[in-house]
């Protein structure tokens, strides 16, 4: 099942999203300081193109600079992605077929809104690796 959600999720906007947020991470690892933030867009796009099957967990090996980063990330770009997945989520929940992609949409916010010190990890092992 999870199969057949990630290929429907492919085709009505994971792909753009990933694209986009692929682009993103490339031009913010341009200079020294966006490669954290660069690092993370990464992360958020590849979990954007396959989101079923997968969530996010808090790593605890996290530290401060996580926390200024992420405090960085909300106000600079964090609020607007978060925005975009709600407003996003809710017009796919509109319809019974896209129930589930509009679920997949606010799987995403919390990554999207603070992604620094956070971790993508297969759903059947919720845990961090690190």
């Amino acid at each position: 099942m999870k199969a057949i959600l990630n290929l429907i999720w492919l085709i009505f906007g994971g792909f753009w999203l990933f694209l986009g947020y692929m682009v993103a991470g490339l031009l913010l690892c341009i200079t020294v300081i966006g490669i954290p933030f660069g690092l993370a867009a990464f992360r958020i796009g590849v979990y954007a193109l396959w989101p079923f099957g997968q969530t996010v967990v808090d790593r605890r090996d996290a530290g401060a600079a996580s926390c200024i980063g992420n405090v960085l990330w909300l106000v600079l770009a964090g609020w607007w992605l978060a925005l975009g997945h709600i407003l996003t989520g809710i017009a796919l929940c509109v319809t019974i077929i896209g129930i589930p992609l509009g679920i997949a949409n606010f799987k995403l916010l919390p990554v999207s809104l603070l992604p620094l010190g956070k971790e993508i990890v297969p759903s059947d092992r919720p845990f961090a690796t690190r």
